[in-house]
């Protein structure tokens, strides 16, 4: 809980200094569609399990509201994530979930044109999962935690209304309280901005 009261209030933090150091400047708001793939896998403490990347999908939202060189960009995704866990006994469990992750990522833009830009970006990320297919193994499923937060970062390319993300996200709470998991992902994301 304490972590995610800190990541939330540094996120909060970032944002604010953001948005007062560039007020004078004029505002951009834009909202968008963005679908796109995420290889995920579960970090574990125990040395019996060892996660492996899965294929899955996101689509959803976007919005961004520009400040000249920096912008403040929102998701809500929906997430379908697969991985699964190899044991040292040769044997094997896959696990599938749902989920929705709302990103907030501050960004900036390196290249900055009316029709192309470069950017890096950075963040938090508050994920809910549900629908929940784990495993065959029970104490997997008995001890996962629905609710997680992470931080996120990345590189983008927009052209006119195009947008391409590509991003690594990690977990800053376990998922599985019996092995102390954590889920970590890359994601290759293409979005439209609508206007």
């Amino acid at each position: 809980m304490k972590q995610r009261f800190l990541a939330l209030s540094s996120l909060f933090a970032c944002i604010t200094c953001s948005v007062d150091a560039n007020a004078q400047q004029t505002l951009a708001f834009h909202i968008g569609i963005k679908g796109g793939t995420n290889f995920t896998k579960m970090s574990s403490e125990s040395s019996a399990l060892e996660g492996k990347y899965g294929l899955g999908y996101q689509t959803g939202m976007m919005t961004r509201v520009d400040f000249n060189h920096l912008y403040v960009q929102g998701e809500v995704l929906f997430n379908k994530r697969k991985t699964s866990y190899e044991m040292k006994d040769g044997s094997s469990s896959k696990l599938k979930w749902n989920s929705i992750n709302v990103p907030i990522v501050i960004g900036y833009k390196i290249v900055n044109n009316k029709d192309f830009n470069i950017r890096a970006f950075a963040g938090g990320v508050y994920s809910y999962a549900f629908n929940d297919n784990l495993s065959t193994t029970k104490v997997l499923q008995e001890g996962f935690n629905k609710f997680n937060v992470g931080i996120t970062g990345g590189v983008g390319i927009d052209y006119k209304n195009f947008s391409v993300d590509l991003r690594y996200e990690t977990g800053l709470s376990s998922i599985s309280k019996e092995f102390k998991s954590k889920p970590h992902s890359f994601s290759l994301g293409i979005g439209y901005f609508l206007f």
